[in-house]
């Protein structure tokens, strides 16, 4: 902080008012719209910008409603409706304005701009990146190797697509409650964990690395996924695909030297930042765009994709799912639009894989209960021995409470058997373990029916009375 004011002071006073007259602007207004809070940007524009002030948004878990996006010359303004989790108006002045101050610190576009994914030292925990391929049990048998290394899990984000897996997992030691930072003990993490994550495949296959550091780590996932390529379209993605309710096009504006994408896919919360991030790792920048999802004119839309459904053969979802929409004005870094065949099939590739990672059709459970050491280890075999496997997972401990996340899937594909989940959750507490319903949830079997009830159910079924007079009166 000392070296930054003693920088200002010495700033002349042109200096000043360059900065003055370029700083950001946000409005946030809770008026302009009935059911919205309406977030306003306006900036210098810088790359990687839009992607950071989304990611700010996200991680406050806030739901983008609609957005408009657009450009002139290098100045930027942004217009977010947004949402709390619930679909309702921000409120809370507190939010409101960390809010403020969080968008307008990192729209500050004379600032060099530190990115959130480089690693930042931290001494509070260790921090783990791992990639490799997908297999039921993965997750537990990492947990339990980190377990018996004595290392504790504070948090970690898991994510599976296409057979890949990647996670960003922060550790702690046991005995210090602090980053690990023995350098036998962290070689000894390194070779075992990738000795797990490499299984029977090739080594080549598998990625470990190991750091002192802080990151953001759903931005970071991206880029582990996309570095192992997991866009790649083997047997697995090909049948996948189909189930895909992501449709993504690639036209070329000619007249305005844009490219247009436009992404239609199941409305969820982050559907924009995960949008951007491909974008971003691609070296795009968007100069336009609108985002419209989960609201009544997004159902009109909806409407409308079904009469292309039926001509194109396209299923894009039933009308009881909500659609988001998304349409981006982009150019790469060079200045010119896409001009190969090849380039537009990439980033169609490219955005249907970074919306994809996060979209589960597995079982969501929530866990909520006390920390201690080796609690994920315990809940990660639990799961494994009820013979479902992770799809994602995100896992937090606060405060001593352990609130873990696990999306489930049955280990051969098909629907999972309730006394499945029954038994799951027996074993960890019925009090401590959520289910929320989904179709990959098979409903339970008939239970065998009472003698009795059904007896007494009978005899006051008027076509079974009917039968039993009619019986009795001819055997006079």
């Amino acid at each position: 902080m000392g070296s930054l004011q003693a920088a200002e002071m010495n700033e002349d006073e042109y200096t000043k008012l360059i900065r003055m007259m370029n700083s950001a602007r946000v409005v946030i207004d809770n008026d302009a719209c009935e059911d919205s809070t309406v977030v306003q940007v306006d900036c210098v524009k810088e790359h990687m910008l839009l992607l950071q002030l989304v990611q700010v948004l996200s991680d406050l878990n806030l739901v983008i409603k609609k957005a408009y996006i657009t450009s002139d010359g290098n100045w930027f303004m942004d217009v977010f409706k947004v949402t709390d989790r619930e679909g309702k108006k921000l409120r809370d002045q507190k939010i409101l304005d960390y809010l403020k101050t969080s968008l307008e610190s990192t729209a500050c576009s004379l600032t060099s701009f530190r990115s959130t994914v480089g690693i930042l030292p931290s001494k509070d925990y260790t921090l783990l990146e791992l990639t490799g391929t997908d297999r039921p049990g993965l997750l537990s048998e990492v947990c339990a190797v980190l377990n018996d290394l004595n290392c504790n899990v504070v948090k970690a984000e898991v994510w599976t697509h296409n057979t890949r897996t990647a996670a960003v997992v922060q550790v702690t030691d046991k005995s210090t409650h602090g980053a690990i930072e023995d350098p036998n003990h962290l070689s000894k993490i390194k070779a075992l964990l990738f000795n797990v994550l490499k299984g029977d495949s090739d080594s080549s296959t598998a990625k470990m690395t190991v750091s002192v550091g802080l990151t953001h780590a759903e931005r970071r996932l991206h880029q582990l996924m996309l570095d192992d390529r997991d866009f790649e379209h083997s047997v697995v993605a090909e049948k996948l695909k189909k189930k895909s309710s992501t449709q993504v096009t690639v036209l070329n504006c000619s007249d305005r030297d844009y490219t247009v994408v436009t992404v239609r896919s199941k409305d969820r919360p982050k559907l924009l930042f995960d949008t951007l991030c491909a974008l971003t790792d691609m070296q795009y920048s968007v100069y336009h765009g609108t985002v419209d999802a989960g609201n009544s004119e997004a159902y009109q839309v909806l409407l409308l994709d079904c009469l292309l459904i039926v001509l194109t053969g396209s299923y894009l979802g039933s009308a009881e799912t909500d659609i988001g929409t998304q349409e981006h004005y982009i150019r790469p870094s060079d200045g010119h639009p896409v001009s190969s065949e090849a380039e537009r099939r990439r980033i169609i590739q490219h955005l249907e894989a970074a919306i994809e990672r996060r979209a589960s059709e597995g079982l969501e459970l929530e866990l909520h209960a006390e920390d201690r050491i080796g609690l994920l280890s315990d809940i990660t075999r639990i799961i494994r021995e009820c013979g479902l496997s992770i799809r994602r997972a995100e896992i937090t401990t606060e405060g001593g409470k352990a609130m873990d996340t696990f999306y489930v899937s049955e280990m051969s594909g098909n629907l999972i058997d309730a006394r499945a989940v029954d038994s799951l959750r027996r074993m960890i507490g019925h009090a401590a373990l959520k289910v929320k319903q989904s179709p990959a949830l098979s409903p339970k079997p008939p239970e065998k029916a009472n003698a009795t009830t059904f007896l007494d159910g009978l005899l006051k079924a008027w076509w079974f009375q009917g039968f039993i007079t009619s019986y009795f009166l001819n055997f006079r």
